[in-house]
């Protein structure tokens, strides 16, 4: 491995920018400080996939982003910058989509026969009795037989092979199922060789064979008579052509072609159907991507045969697993990891919730960081104007909100709405292993459903990480799995509590059996998911108290981060996690840092917050819709426009609708709600066009623009100096107003990017400062930061003290200050409004000796300074002794 990674900077592959254009920017990356580019997955993945993690085949590198020659160049030049590459792997699902699944082409017409099938967590087993061995497939726009009566399901053939249409989508065909197609062709043109395909066709070994020889001599013959139609085709045209009538006459007959596809692998189904029998493990309630069962040793091989490839060749160092609360059994699959990839920086998209640490046996460096940009957040909220802010959304909404309550509520709600195939999967699984307990089997399944979904919905934490496999069961699975049972129980007390006793110790490995350890584990694979769609993209769609604190891994009922508490997290970082990642914005976060930086300055200013939207309002009252928009929703548009301004009207109306879909209220993905969408695309056009308000708004904004780039600057320095590896999103080196993806997924202008970069070199401070508005000084910051970072590695490396200093004096609370390894001071001021410049005589007492500030080019000596002149040329500080950052270091100034 290279040496330590120093910081990271995220970059989404899409087509449109893959290997070369990423290779374009490996030396502008260098200059700006980054030791490791960290790319978003670049396996084969969905054809025009802007963010990679619809993979189709993790055999391949994506086409659409280069071929194999120009990942090797980009590989190589990361090397000769002498750089290290980061890249997103996605262990838990993959996108199954026609032909450009080849894996699940072969399951679809094959079956359990199917040499992938094990890839897939497919339960055959569990399907429909009346559709025995077959996967739900529903994508159907209406009713089956309505579909097929109206003509729009259709055979196609093209050399020797017939497959099954549905508008764009195309589904492969069980040979055997050709067998009396093929007979009439054979009749219709006296093809004996046809007779013969049609009659070894049927005789195949039926899909669901188990035994190896059966499944290899499936194969094998299946292979060899597709060879032998596909010659004859080609070969014999009245052959070929009695296919093609009799396959025409199939589509002009509704029961023909019924029964055809009745002998697939599969059932066509209407799309709602997805959250009754879907049969197969979903990513959330996505019916598109379908889950792996990656903790087969073959399925492990195969998906991560590439990524092990190029660690071992030397041109990936590091690994960023994607949700890896979806496997099975994380704990044992980053075991596996470890051990093809020795000594590779492994991080987990690991979302923890407060107070939550990761679990003891995972082997990785650390998270992606979304529990530090929580931690950091918070550091700019007021705690004085919290109880102002609740006061205010209690009043324009005219009730108070208990987020606790709502998060339970909506994580209900999905259980019933998106997750009941999930859910159907396990209480089918429940009533077998109550059949077996005697106590329990007079339980009726809708007693055990309304069990596990309350139980799901109390859950504290995204899941637990019981191991039927080394009966492993750890003291927080006891705590987590107890207050969900116990919650579940105070809520729903009309259930028998004996059942509830019952669940508690099935899923803490209590009861001993086979289903019994299976219904643990596919426990845990339900609750990861609830929580996401129901916090996530649900509930922190719905409160809006203040929006920059409705982040992954966040609690927006909670409105202060203290200093000492910031501290506390920041030691236990050191010792414990001192490779983990440090973000402030990810392709997945609700908002980018310089939205959240902007928004939090509303927690200082409640007063004249909560008048200007009472004001706009009732200004606004002559554009609503009839009733909409409600308040809530109003509240949330006027908080996103004063986050994001500028914005223009298309990105603010695409915002809107996914906002208000998310939310679920009014209107979703799955029940679209024309009318209610409509009016609130007039509403947020109509107030965009109104000059008073405009006026007015922009009154109130522009004052914020200033203060909330103190904090993004701020936080941006505190990042880069605090324990772990701060990561830097694509274009977030300058300001970054994005919002929710696909806003924050948008191409970056790398030129503008590399051609400031080069003008810092030239600028004096204050001509930085002039140059505020295109975000010179957040440039300044980070790669000065990083220049400091690489040639004093010794001070922000693992094992470097943390230290944190207690500023003295009446402005104390608006400083953020430590020390990282004797030798760097970290010096941000906070809650900046309030503080509105008056630093008076607050200090800062430093080690005596010479320092430099490296990002205004001042020296301080003595044992004491001054706020007022720390922060005097420029608005935050980074102080090093001069003795250990040597006089020959250029300022880049």
């Amino acid at each position: 491995m290279q040496p330590e990674p120093r910081a990271t900077y995220r970059l989404q592959m899409r087509p449109g920018f893959g290997f070369d254009q990423a290779d374009e920017i490996i030396e502008y990356l260098s200059d700006l400080g980054i030791s490791h580019v960290y790319t978003s997955p670049y396996l084969q993945a969905a054809v025009d996939s802007t963010h990679g993690y619809d993979v189709v085949d993790p055999t391949k590198i994506n086409a659409q982003l280069g071929d194999e020659e120009s990942h090797e160049r980009f590989c190589e030049s990361i090397k000769t910058a002498g750089m290290g590459l980061m890249i997103d792997i996605v262990p838990n699902h993959m996108a199954i989509l026609g032909k450009q699944n080849p894996w699940w082409w072969d399951v679809l017409e094959n079956g359990p026969a199917s040499r992938y099938a094990i890839y897939f967590d497919v339960d055959w087993d569990a399907s429909d009795q009346h559709w025995p061995n077959k996967v739900l497939l529903p994508i159907l726009g209406d009713h089956y037989g309505r579909v097929l009566e109206n003509g729009d399901l259709k055979l196609s053939y093209e050399n020797g092979r017939v497959t099954l249409h549905y508008l764009e989508n195309s589904f492969p065909l069980d040979p055997s199922s050709l067998s009396a197609l093929l007979s009439r062709a054979a009749d219709a043109s006296h093809s004996e060789m046809l007779a013969f395909i049609a009659e070894s066709y049927a005789r195949l070994p039926r899909p669901t064979v188990t035994s190896r020889r059966a499944l290899e001599r499936r194969h094998r013959d299946k292979a060899v008579l597709h060879n032998l139609l596909e010659r004859l085709c080609q070969e014999d045209l009245e052959a070929n052509l009695a296919i093609e009538n009799e396959m025409e006459k199939v589509n002009q007959d509704p029961n023909s072609l019924d029964e055809i596809i009745e002998q697939q692998n599969y059932r066509l189904a209407f799309w709602r159907t997805a959250n009754r029998d879907l049969g197969y493990r979903r990513f959330f309630d996505i019916k598109e991507l379908v889950g792996l069962r990656i903790e087969d040793p073959e399925v492990f091989r195969a998906t991560h045969a590439l990524p092990i490839k190029w660690f071992l060749k030397g041109w990936v160092e590091g690994l960023r697993i994607d949700h890896p609360d979806g496997l099975r059994n994380p704990g044992e699959y980053f075991f596996r990891l470890q051990e093809a990839c020795p000594a590779a920086w492994i991080v987990a998209e690991k979302i923890l919730e407060p107070n939550e640490k990761l679990p003891k046996n995972w082997k990785v460096a650390g998270t992606t960081g979304y529990d530090f940009l929580n931690l950091l957040n918070g550091l700019f909220i007021d705690p004085c104007g919290v109880e102002a802010l609740a006061e205010l959304y209690k009043e324009i909404l005219d009730k108070d909100i208990d987020f606790k309550q709502l998060v339970y509520e909506c994580k209900l709600l999905v259980l019933k709405e998106l997750f009941g195939s999930e859910v159907n999967r396990l209480s089918n699984l429940f009533v077998d292993i109550c059949d077996k307990h005697r106590r329990h089997r007079d339980y009726t399944q809708p007693e055990l459903i309304s069990v596990i979904n309350q139980t799901a919905a109390c859950f504290p934490v995204y899941r637990s990480y019981v191991s039927v496999s080394d009966n492993l069961v750890s003291d927080e699975d006891v705590s987590y799995v107890t207050m969900a049972i116990n919650l579940g129980m105070e809520k729903r007390p009309d259930l028998d509590p004996e059942l509830f006793r019952f669940l508690h110790d099935l899923l803490l490995l209590r009861i001993p059996g086979q289903l019994e350890g299976e219904f643990a584990m596919r426990f845990q694979q339900l609750t990861g998911p609830v929580m996401a769609k129901g916090f996530e993209d649900t509930a922190l769609y719905r409160y809006q108290k203040l929006i920059s604190l409705n982040e992954v891994g966040g609690d927006p009922s909670c409105f202060n981060i203290t200093l000492n508490y910031f501290h506390d997290c920041c030691l236990v970082a050191e010792k414990e996690r001192p490779l983990s990642l440090l973000a402030s914005t990810t392709h997945d976060t609700k908002r980018s840092e310089d939205v959240h930086a902007r928004l939090n300055l509303l927690s200082e200013i409640p007063a004249e917050f909560g008048s200007a939207v009472k004001r706009w309002m009732i200004m606004n009252l002559k554009h609503h819709q009839g009733d909409f928009p409600d308040k809530n929703t109003e509240y949330l548009l006027y908080q996103t426009l004063i986050g994001a301004w500028p914005i223009n009207e298309e990105r603010i109306l695409a915002y809107m609708e996914k906002a208000i879909r998310e939310a679920k209220e009014h209107t979703s993905w799955t029940k679209i709600n024309a009318p209610y969408e409509k009016a609130i695309s007039e509403f947020v056009k109509a107030i965009l066009r109104d000059p008073l308000f405009l006026a007015d708004f922009k009154k109130f904004v522009q004052p914020l623009i200033q203060p909330g780039r103190i904090n993004s600057l701020a936080q941006t320095l505190v990042k880069l100096t605090a324990p772990g590896i701060p990561d830097t999103y694509q274009g977030c080196e300058l300001w970054n107003l994005s919002l929710v993806d696909p806003d924050s997924r948008r191409m970056v202008d790398f030129a503008i990017r590399k051609k400031f970069l080069q003008e810092l070199k030239t600028l004096s401070i204050s001509q930085i400062l002039e140059r505020m508005d295109d975000g010179l000084p957040k440039l300044w910051v980070i790669q000065q930061t990083l220049h400091v970072r690489k040639h004093c590695a010794d001070l922000f490396n693992a094992g470097s003290s943390y230290k944190p200093m207690a500023a003295l004096g009446s402005r104390a609370e608006h400083v953020i200050a430590f020390m990282r390894g004797e030798s760097a001071v970290t010096i941000a001021p906070r809650l900046i409004m309030r503080l509105n410049s008056q630093w008076d005589d607050t200090s800062l007492e430093l080690p005596s000796g010479t320092w430099m500030n490296v990002l205004s080019g001042e020296k301080f000596s003595g044992d004491k300074i001054l706020l007022k002149s720390a922060l005097a040329q420029f608005p935050v500080a980074l102080l090093v002794e001069e003795k250990k950052y040597g006089k020959n270091e250029s300022m880049g100034a």
